[in-house]
């Protein structure tokens, strides 16, 4: 529970440092601008089609983890770049599992969009 102004200004910094991550994430990460146009296009697909509140949860947690994941990897290599400015082998062990992790969370991401939206679509084509 917040108790004083010290802690409400505590709070309010920290959304302000969580901003201006996630502007850097977009600003200087193009993957994450592609996850984002992706994301987009899927919830403007999700509207055309009418898709569920349950199916709407899912496709916004789907986007989420896609989003998270590439935070977290472009946070990793950040944090990598620092601890280990030169090429080790374990540097790039950290990087390639981090970007392991984008690329699973990618592929559920497609795999759930058809689940969404392929019965859908193939109906509207078989009409």
């Amino acid at each position: 529970m917040l108790t004083g102004q010290n802690d409400v200004r505590r709070v309010v910094r920290s959304f302000g440092f969580a901003t201006a991550g996630i502007m850097t994430l977009v600003l200087t990460q193009p993957n994450a601008r592609v996850h984002l146009v992706l994301g987009t296009g899927a919830a403007s697909l999700a509207l055309w089609l009418g898709v569920s509140a349950l199916e709407w949860a899912l496709l916004t947690l789907t986007v989420g983890l896609v989003l998270v994941a590439e935070a977290v990897n472009t946070a990793i290599e950040a944090a990598v770049d620092i601890a280990s400015p030169s090429i080790h082998p374990l540097a790039r062990q950290a990087k390639d599992i981090a970007a392991g992790g984008v690329l699973i969370s990618a592929i559920t991401a497609v795999i759930v969009g058809l689940a969404l939206f392929a019965p859908r679509l193939l109906a509207m084509i078989g009409r």
